[in-house]
């Protein structure tokens, strides 16, 4: 049996150029449908969040519009529930890494709001990735990738890495309104090979022990991966 950590963001709301606080949280397709494929295998997932707090969804990933429909957004609110591991998630500054087999990064816009800055997520995923061992990042996720910058330079830079793309968050009606663009921060200050699919297609971009999903419908694809690698 492998053991998989989820980093998952503890963000409720991201501030905008004017201000506002825009609701957020992680987005329920990509924690549920990864969590679900390898507790159904028989994995075990263990949750961890800076600070320890308690993960919100974003509710707005549960409406059916968002979700395939009634049934898709019945069937994300059932596993949610019967996650007991997201109601006492560790604190990531108490996570050890030699403890799991993979590590997973579920996106959301609450990355954008903590995962990005946080001195924790930029030590484990330098340390993940040059352990070798699997790093699945996807969506917003990527931009805790920022975190691991020292002096403005990254381990990851140089890497092939896809993430939510520009022409996504136009489409959501938030790019005119964020600080900043994860595709364009990705590239700009990460310095990573960015790559993108069609938008709301899955996209998935492999390279070396790191694997990165572009957008929600990616995240099963990595989930099925993810599988693949610690079975």
């Amino acid at each position: 049996m492998a053991k998989v950590l989820f980093i998952v963001s503890g963000a409720t709301y991201w501030v905008l150029k004017d201000g506002t606080r825009y609701a957020t949280g992680y987005w329920a397709e990509e924690f549920a449908m990864p969590y679900k494929a390898v507790t159904e295998a028989g994995h075990e997932v263990v949750v961890a969040t800076p600070g320890g707090v308690t993960p919100n969804v974003d509710m707005m990933s549960l409406r059916p519009s968002m979700a395939g429909g009634e049934d898709g957004a019945l069937e994300l609110e059932a596993v949610i529930r019967s996650a007991e591991v997201m109601r006492r998630p560790l604190k990531l500054s108490d996570v050890r890494l030699e403890d799991y087999d993979a590590v997973y990064l579920p996106g959301g816009h609450g990355p954008m709001s903590d995962l990005a800055f946080d001195a924790d997520v930029g030590r484990l995923l330098t340390a993940q990735l040059a352990s070798g061992n699997p790093l699945f990042i996807v969506c917003h996720a990527p931009a805790s990738l920022l975190a691991t910058r020292i002096h403005g330079e990254s381990p990851f830079k140089g890497y092939k890495v896809t993430g939510f793309t520009n022409e996504e968050e136009e489409a959501v009606g938030l790019a005119a309104r964020a600080t900043w663009l994860l595709e364009d921060d990705l590239k700009e200050k990460v310095g990573v090979q960015y790559s993108r699919g069609p938008i709301w297609e899955p996209y998935m971009v492999e390279d070396r022990n790191l694997v990165t999903g572009q957008n929600p419908h990616s995240a099963a694809v990595l989930g099925d991966r993810l599988l693949e690698i610690v079975t």
